[in-house]
C-alpha cells in the first residue's frame, strides 16, 4: 500500500461548534496522521479560486459564501491510501446517507454544513495542498 497526503479542510460550521478536535481524533484513529495545518479565514477570492472547478454548477456562490462565513482549518493528512481514507472517515456528503461512525454523521449539520471536505483524488489532493502550503509547511 502506498503512503499519499491528501487535503482535509474543517469548515465553518465545525469549526463554530469547537469540533476541530474531536475530527482530528476521527482522523487519528483511523490511522491518518496530521502532518501539517493551519486555521485560517478564506476571503472570498481565495474560496472562489479553490473552488473554481464548480463556478458553474448552482450552488458554487452558497459554497464561496458558506466557506468565508467563520474560520476554517485546513491541513494535510498523510497515511495508506490516504485519499480513500479520508473520503471513508468523512462519509457521503449528505450526512442522512453517511454511515453512523464517519464525521459527517457524527458532525454535519446538513448536506451544505457537512463539516470537513478532502480531496478526492491523488491529483487533486496534491494541487489542493499546495494551493494552501509550501513544501517547508509540511512535516512527516
Amino acid at each position: 500500500m502506498a503512503v499519499e497526503r491528501t487535503l482535509s479542510i474543517i469548515k465553518p460550521d465545525a469549526t463554530r461548534r469547537n469540533l476541530t478536535g474531536k475530527i482530528n481524533a476521527v482522523f487519528e484513529d483511523a490511522g491518518l496522521r496530521i502532518v501539517a495545518q493551519k486555521r485560517i479565514q478564506l476571503t472570498p477570492a481565495t474560496a472562489g479560486a479553490f473552488y473554481e472547478v464548480h463556478k458553474e454548477r448552482p450552488f458554487y456562490n452558497d459554497l464561496v459564501s458558506f466557506m468565508v462565513s467563520g474560520p476554517v482549518v485546513v491541513q494535510v493528512l498523510q497515511g495508506e491510501n490516504a485519499v480513500a481514507k479520508n473520503r471513508e472517515v468523512m462519509g457521503a456528503t449528505d450526512p442522512k446517507k453517511a454511515e453512523a461512525h464517519t464525521i459527517r454523521a457524527q458532525f454535519a449539520e446538513s448536506i451544505e454544513a457537512n463539516s470537513v471536505h478532502g480531496s478526492d483524488s491523488l491529483e487533486n489532493a496534491k494541487n489542493e495542498i499546495a494551493f494552501f502550503f509550501a513544501g517547508t509547511e509540511i512535516l512527516p
